[in-house]
């Protein structure tokens, strides 16, 4: 956990013995089943991350990408959704406001425009990465119980990989890649919120992702149709419009929405903040081949802390066990 506590206590399996409706077989257990699913969602957001940072190579726009992220999962979902339109009617206004407003186009083109202005490693590194320690900013701010010991040491971690990521272009500056870490580390907080509301929101993982989608993409068709956001999907080659409808269509808007709203339930919104462990290697690692990019020095110390604080920053603290006397 990073650190609080805000997950609601799932029993084992073996409390109950067997799986219920499966007599005599034992399946995964709920936090075993949270994990497999964060580890598919991780090579998603790895898949993001490179996405958002070869768009400025292609010939597609950030709305195109937008309409792309947002349309596809109610496309496909849509016969799912028509039958139980109740199914977006979430329990609490202020959970799902979060939810859209995190997760919905804010965090989408900060990760496209702070990928165009740095890197993949940047954009895989510090969007998932700085999400714990967002995360535990919201708690606290909600009056939960500040981080101590070794998750403190994981948040402070992570803070010292994002500056080494940064460091080099601040003297002498180079306003194009700090305005891009910034817009990253704001697309961060975003995606902190959607994790927050995601937990607390009273959907099933196929209701959230309406709930997201639908307003998210009323308001980029709006943009996009009054031009205050152009859009240039009609002329653009239908490899990259192939390329972005795979990957954030179906992979980050429809697999990874599902995964990971799955894994917030299984694990909690601080736990499922682990999947940035992982997110930021692989992105540095694909982007070798995938978009010729040499780590710098600054990438090959930034990473690793931001990793390692992660892992620290989500570690359960033991119980205390009372003295004796």
């Amino acid at each position: 956990m990073v650190a609080t506590h805000t997950t609601r206590a799932t029993p084992p399996p073996d409390a109950a013995g067997p799986q219920a409706g499966h007599p005599g077989r034992r399946g995964l257990s709920p936090q075993a089943e949270g994990m497999l699913a964060l580890l598919v969602t991780v090579s998603i957001w790895a898949a993001f991350a490179l996405s958002a940072r070869a768009l400025s190579g292609s010939s597609l726009l950030p709305a195109d990408a937008a309409l792309l992220r947002f349309g596809v999962p109610l496309v496909v979902l849509f016969p799912a959704l028509w039958r139980r339109p109740r199914g977006l009617a979430p329990g609490r206004p202020g959970p799902a406001g979060e939810m859209i407003c995190g997760g919905g186009v804010g965090v989408l083109v900060g990760g496209i425009r702070g990928g165009a202005l740095t890197s993949a490693a940047f954009v895989g590194s510090i969007v998932p990465g700085m999400v714990p320690l967002f995360v535990s900013a919201i708690m606290i701010r909600r009056g939960h119980r500040a981080p101590r010991g070794t998750q403190a040491a994981g948040l402070a971690l992570i803070a010292a990989g994002v500056i080494a990521l940064v460091w080099r272009y601040v003297v002498p500056v180079d306003t194009d890649v700090l305005a891009g870490a910034g817009t990253l580390l704001v697309a961060s907080g975003l995606w902190a919120l959607y994790t927050v509301g995601l937990r607390e929101v009273d959907l099933d993982p196929i209701g959230s992702i309406g709930l997201l989608c639908l307003p998210s993409f009323a308001v980029i068709g709006i943009l996009a149709l009054t031009g205050i956001l152009p859009t240039g999907i009609a002329h653009a080659a239908g490899s990259d419009i192939a390329l972005f409808l795979v990957v954030q269509g179906l992979g980050v808007g429809l697999c990874a929405g599902l995964l990971y709203a799955f894994a917030i339930r299984r694990l909690g919104a601080e736990r499922s903040a682990v999947v940035g462990s992982l997110s930021p290697v692989a992105v540095v690692l694909l982007a070798v081949p995938l978009l010729g990019e040499t780590p710098t020095l600054a990438v090959l110390v930034g990473v690793p802390l931001i990793t390692t604080g992660v892992v620290l920053a989500n570690r359960r603290p033991r119980p205390e066990v009372p003295a004796h006397a």
